[in-house]
């Protein structure tokens, strides 16, 4: 018996093979694949206009606008330099974050081990300074830890910035994986304890602040950790707090192992605590402070009593829920912090511009860069009368100074106004677009 035969299969085949050979010529015996959109708007190229129409979601807009409109300026201007490294495709896909800070021994571990109900792999925990390093926990196919320099040249992880503090600190900072529904929609940052008194005088060999103020800029809550036997405000700790200035929409205080002292005590602790906040957080509102006791063992009512136990557990329940509604809120966050960079670039580029307008043409360029350090204060009062900026925008004098002196002024860019039109059109208009054509996606 002769196998049956499908009609017409072989004359459709060889049409097929002789359309794809007139339409595009083979490289390397195979035809060239077509080129994403995607990759267009990624290609340094690409000025084309791209109608919302063809985005996907809020996000992808965002990368689209980051990448055609808002970063030519910040490399003109070198604003990766001075304020933030320049923004990833994984800046914008990552998860939204949680970081824990506080002195040693406050119980910063333990929390994270209290909801993910299990311990992260390199968990150590201890009366001692145990945790000596930064730990990412994140969901994971498996459980392992990944060492610092691994992770920060992964292109899927949002960490390629932290390449700038050094080898010293991605030797002190490692990601643990491991597979959690909580670790699915939210990201941990485990820190090391802050130091506090002689032990400072063993310095960190690197800028433990610029590292905290790093992760803040990109996380989505930040919780602060005391004890009920350690409300000192030690001055890294105060440096600490103070680096985490314009993210205090972001921090949340957290009275841990308050069940360590009876109602009374509680009531003392809860006023020295807020007394201490209040001479280092300068602001006139009072910050939220949860208290309760987060760990796995069971709340110590000997000394707590009935009426402590109810109060715990409603404060938890309510920390909970905050924690729960990160993951709704983590859109509307990257919209805020994209909003908030573009303005800061704004004001780094009228300020770099500035500066590059007031040096001499020829003659003494040594000494007019000299004297606009010195004077940086000044600058910054002229650059903001003359654009009518807001005070507060302004980046930190003494931090703008320290890499100022590293540069030369008179290479500099002039002041190009196309750029900043652009970059105030997204705002007014692209960004609103945005939004309307596009809800939440956790709605």
């Amino acid at each position: 018996m002769n196998p049956p035969i499908m009609e017409g299969l072989g004359v459709l085949m060889a049409k097929k093979k002789h359309s794809s050979k007139s339409s595009d010529p083979s490289v390397n015996g195979s035809p060239a694949a077509d080129t994403s959109l995607t990759a267009h708007w990624f290609s340094s190229k690409s000025s084309k206009k791209i109608s919302l129409s063809s985005v996907t979601s809020i996000v992808d807009g965002l990368k689209r606008l980051y990448i055609q409109k808002l970063k030519p300026l910040e490399v003109a201007y070198r604003f990766n330099d001075f304020v933030s490294p320049l923004l990833t495709n994984s800046d914008f896909d990552a998860k939204p974050m949680v970081m824990l800070l506080g002195q040693y021994s406050t119980g910063k571990t333990t929390f994270i081990k209290h909801l993910l109900k299990a311990n992260y792999p390199g968990a150590h925990i201890g009366p001692e300074p145990t945790t000596d390093r930064f730990v990412v926990v994140m969901s994971g196919p498996d459980e392992r830890s990944i060492p610092g320099n691994t992770v920060a040249v992964q292109a899927d992880m949002p960490f390629s910035g932290l390449t700038t503090f050094g080898t010293a600190f991605l030797s002190k900072f490692e990601c643990s994986q491991m597979p959690h529904p909580l670790l699915e929609h939210v990201t941990f940052v485990d820190t090391p304890g802050v130091l506090s008194g002689e032990k400072q005088r063993t310095q960190r060999a690197y800028e433990f602040t610029g590292v905290t103020s790093w992760f803040a800029s990109k996380c989505d809550l930040i919780l602060l950790l005391f004890d009920p036997h350690k409300l000192d405000v030690s001055d890294e700790f105060k440096r600490v707090i103070s680096s985490l200035r314009g993210h205090d929409d972001k921090i949340r205080v957290v009275l841990n192992k308050a069940d360590q002292v009876d109602t009374q005590q509680l009531m003392r602790v809860y006023g020295a605590l807020m007394w201490s906040l209040g001479k280092v957080l300068n602001t006139p509102e009072v910050v939220r402070v949860y208290i309760g006791s987060f760990s796995d063992k069971p709340i110590n009512e000997a000394a707590t009593g009935p009426i402590g136990r109810e109060l715990f557990e409603m404060e938890q329940d309510d920390l909970l829920s905050d924690l729960k509604d990160i993951p709704k809120k983590a859109c509307d966050r990257r919209i805020n912090e994209f909003v908030k960079r573009a303005r800061a670039a704004k004001i780094h580029a009228y300020i770099i511009s500035h500066l590059k307008k007031e040096m001499p043409a020829i003659m003494g360029k040594a000494k007019a860069q000299q004297k606009l350090i010195d004077n940086l204060e000044d600058v910054f009062g002229k650059v903001q009368r003359e654009h009518h900026l807001p005070k507060g925008d302004f980046p930190n004098v003494e931090h703008f100074r320290e890499v100022l002196i590293g540069y030369n002024i008179d290479k500099f860019e002039k002041l190009k106004p196309k750029m900043l039109q652009t970059v105030d059109d997204m705002l007014g208009y692209d960004i609103p677009e945005l939004l309307k054509n596009f809800r939440n996606p956790y709605d």
